[in-house]
């Protein structure tokens, strides 16, 4: 930039002193400075290339100012250098723009941290020196400087910047955090579970350098059009140069065609109007909590006809909720409840939790149970208030009484699980638990839909009854139940073969099989889970299911984008040339006009960094439609 900076004063003060005091020898030999010095870093580069036996635009370049300069257009050449290194500079001004997203992630990170020891002496240390086991104070608005859990303190934490999560969430003992994230006005104890080069944010951007490099088919036909286009303008300019004077031109007049020609062919705007678009897009999802793995992938998510959901987790919750209580004997509701959540207290079941989680949130008083034991296959059993309770799955017996019978039926028909609380001798109340549909599930299968995604379906291990609930509540146009992970995979495989280009949106863990045969692999939740992020081509890191249609439109619109890019800068070089051949422009005009449309594609591929239409994140507010049960839990 500092010989830039010379070369374009030394360009300027030429000009000055030629326009104003007429001193040729003083102007000419600016002019050479500038050459000099501004033509540097051109030259060296384009020895490089024909060392290595490439034709490259600097090449041209070059080739253009040595002949203006043998046809003594010294003030021509000087222009050409200079107007062409600020040219070179903007685009790599760009490229560093369309990257600065991801810089601005390594930025996320403290250096230093405050690791506490024994006695809560503290000291500051490198984040580097921090190892699992060490616990670190973190201050209200400090950033994490690194992933852990919370062993003590309560506060609100906005991980934002590195998973793309909308809304703070609610840190206390026990919950997992992420280094970089911002925390609210508590003061948090972090027991740290990873060593520095292991964290979220280390391979969040490990995995979208990577990407960078990980190209496109758009960016491979720029490289061989590239490869073909400069020779061709080569042989284009030594054609005119030779052909005009055989139409009465003079051998003069043709050399500098020739060389216009040179120069308006420069053009950086088709070498860069892939890679700046690609390169935008994928920091933007990145910036949205959207981590896309590469140009290749982008290009397939616009590509893509139908679309096969894990169901558990994916679109589920994956974790089981109470729905109903319903007595069947001479308690209420409430009292049944808390009755059961006393038996439920001592197990860690899902179910359990479930269960213990309702009569909670109800505020109930739940009392106290003695010599509870679990039983394998049966349930629970504990004495609470001087009685024997028991609760689990519904016996024979229980099916055969006609209330208690038709709940269980009722609810199992919609894929719920229930079980029954009961006494020594009689069935007291039913309850049900299953599995939420997200909040944003229907929401984003009706955006595929509205995208033109051709077929949304459901791959799951889960009982054809469960899925079959899952399946109608969200109106996929297909489920296959009861899957095996081999199933899964063979599913997918067909599936390609009857629906085109398909993508496989699980949790990178239990569906890697199903995952590797997709046509493109997209991981839910990637920011707590090590496979996900690892396998998966696309991650979600928010675990946010409304990120896939703006994943999709994110594509497209980078698509367009090149699109556009490609046609523009053909277009320009394609005028440019016409001119140039007709004699209709100078050297100095034809770069002019040259870097001004790169300049305007340029800053087409920096739109990429606004978000479009249906990319923005909505609000979280969708409710949960009916039971939406995706996992009939086992029962003990």
């Amino acid at each position: 930039m500092v010989t830039l900076g010379v070369a374009s004063v030394l360009l300027v003060a030429g000009l000055v002193v030629e326009w104003s005091a007429h001193l040729e020898p003083v102007s000419l030999a600016m002019f050479w400075a500038a050459i000099i010095v501004g033509g540097v870093y051109p030259l060296r580069s384009a020895v490089r290339a024909v060392r290595n036996k490439r034709l490259t635009i600097t090449v041209l370049l070059v080739v253009a100012v040595i002949g203006a300069i043998a046809l003594g257009v010294v003030e021509e050449a000087a222009m050409l250098v200079v107007i062409f290194s600020l040219g070179e500079a903007m685009e790599a001004y760009a490229t560093d723009k369309a990257r600065g997203s991801i810089g601005a992630l390594m930025e996320l990170a403290p250096p230093t941290a405050t690791r506490l020891s024994h006695g809560d002496r503290s000291e500051t240390v490198a984040v580097e020196e921090l190892h699992p086991g060490d616990v670190v104070l973190v201050r209200p608005g400090e950033r994490l400087p690194t992933d852990g859990i919370v062993a003590d303190g309560a506060s609100w934490v906005d991980a934002s910047p590195v998973t793309g999560e909308s809304v703070p969430v609610e840190a206390t003992a026990g919950t997992e955090v992420f280094g970089g994230s911002m925390n609210g006005n508590g003061v948090l104890r972090v027991r740290v579970t990873k060593e520095h080069y292991d964290t979220v944010l280390a391979r969040v951007i490990e995995q979208v350098e990577e990407a960078q490099a990980n190209r496109s088919g758009a960016e491979r036909f720029a490289d061989k059009f590239s490869a073909v286009y400069t020779p061709a303008m080569f042989i284009l300019a030594i054609a005119a140069a030779l052909l005009l004077p055989l139409f009465g031109f003079e051998w003069r007049e043709a050399i500098y065609r020739a060389l216009v020609i040179l120069v308006v062919s420069c053009s950086c705007a088709l070498i860069i109007s892939v890679p700046v678009s690609v390169v935008t897009a994928i920091a933007r999802g990145a910036r949205d909590g959207i981590l896309i793995k590469g140009g290749v992938y982008l290009e397939r998510l616009a590509d893509i006809k139908a679309v096969a959901f894990d169901k558990t987790g994916t679109l589920t919750r994956g974790r089981p909720t109470l729905t109903t209580v319903i007595p069947v004997g001479d308690l209420t509701e409430d009292e049944a409840l808390a009755l059961a959540a006393a038996v439920e207290a001592g197990s860690e079941h899902p179910i359990a939790t479930a269960i213990v989680t309702g009569a909670n949130a109800r505020g109930l008083v739940v009392p106290a149970a003695m010599g509870a034991r679990a039983l394998p296959g049966a349930g629970m059993e504990a004495i609470v208030d001087g009685r024997p309770v028991h609760i689990g799955r519904p016996t024979a017996a229980d099916r055969a009484r006609s209330d208690v019978g038709l709940v269980v039926s009722q609810a199992e028909s919609e894929g719920r699980t229930a079980v029954v609380l009961r006494d020594e001798t009689l069935a007291l109340a039913v309850l049900t638990v299953a599995d939420q549909l997200r909040p944003d599930a229907q929401y984003s299968i009706d955006e595929l839909r509205a995208l033109g995604i051709t077929r949304v379906m459901m791959l799951t291990g889960d009982s054809t009854t469960v899925a079959r609930s899952t399946a109608d509540a969200l109106g996929l146009d297909d489920y296959r139940a009861e899957l095996l992970p081999e199933d899964k995979s063979a599913a997918v495989l067909e599936l390609r073969q009857t629906h085109g280009l398909i993508a496989m949106v699980g949790d990178g863990v239990n569906d890697a099989p199903a995952l590797a045969n997709a046509d493109l692999a997209i991981a839910m939740g990637a920011a707590g889970t090590d496979v996900a992020l690892e396998t998966a081509d696309v991650a979600l890191m928010a675990d946010e299911l409304d990120r896939l249609p703006a994943a999709i439109r994110l594509s497209r619109r980078a698509r367009n984008n090149i699109k556009i890019n490609i046609v523009l800068s053909l277009t320009v070089v394609a005028i440019l040339i016409v001119a140039a051949l007709g004699g209709w422009m100078s050297l100095t005009t034809g770069l002019l006009l040259n870097e001004g449309s790169a300049a305007l594609i340029i800053l087409n591929g920096l739109r990429m960094l606004v978000p479009g239409r249906g990319e923005t994140r909505r609000s979280q507010t969708t409710p949960t439609t009916g039971h939406g049960p995706a996992r009939a839990m086992a029962v003990r």
